[in-house]
């Protein structure tokens, strides 16, 4: 779209818009387009949603899942069983066993895997909380559900490492979750047929 034919808000919008993962250019504006062509049943709510999205929600201190509140719903939900912990990359993780209810335990969001090439250490994830979390002496075991990747195994012989000496069992998730694949990106058949068959 060149200058002249949009003002720079629409510019604006469709370069945000352009920001999210999946979308190039093209969709940004094919995105852009059909908001404005429905400003009051969608530009307007999104709009007022992302405003209060960005006031309210914040990252629980916990767990590192998204939510309105201080720890998050998962956490304080007292039906979960304190002795487990389920490792995941990020939060989309986290929600994809959510939406397959093969977990009924605690969580810890790592915040990404450690890798070597794009400059990701140790101390840019939260695996210095987990290790805390594990030193309460509650939980028996850690589960890794990390990307089937290399940069996933490295992240799980670290952390299994600095486990080291607790009373935990470290398991991670076998079969279903295919070699390269994203939890995110899978349904949840498969995620629970993992779940259940982790050693």
């Amino acid at each position: 779209m060149s200058q002249k034919s949009a003002g720079p808000e629409i510019l604006k919008m469709i370069e945000l818009i352009g920001k999210l993962p999946g979308l190039g250019p093209r969709s940004a504006r094919r995105a852009a387009l059909h908001l404005l062509k429905r400003k009051d049943q969608l530009l307007m709510p999104l709009a007022d949603a992302l405003a209060e999205a960005g006031n309210r929600i914040e990252q629980c201190k916990t767990c590192g899942n998204y939510d309105t509140l201080q720890p998050c719903a998962v956490c304080q939900n007292t039906g979960r069983d304190d002795s487990v912990i389920c490792v995941v990359e990020d939060v989309p993780d986290l929600w994809a066993l959510e939406r397959a209810s093969a977990f009924r335990g605690r969580y810890h969001v790592l915040g990404g895997v450690l890798s070597p090439l794009d400059g990701v250490e140790p101390e840019d994830l939260t695996i210095g909380m987990l290790v805390d979390r594990v030193k309460g002496g509650e939980v028996k075991e850690v589960i890794f559900a990390l990307s089937a990747t290399l940069d996933g195994q490295i992240t799980v012989d670290y952390v299994r490492d600095q486990l080291e000496g607790l009373d935990v069992t470290t398991t991670r998730l076998a079969q279903g979750v295919p070699h390269g694949g994203e939890l995110d990106h899978l349904d949840e058949g498969t995620l629970a047929a993992a779940m259940r068959s982790r050693r």
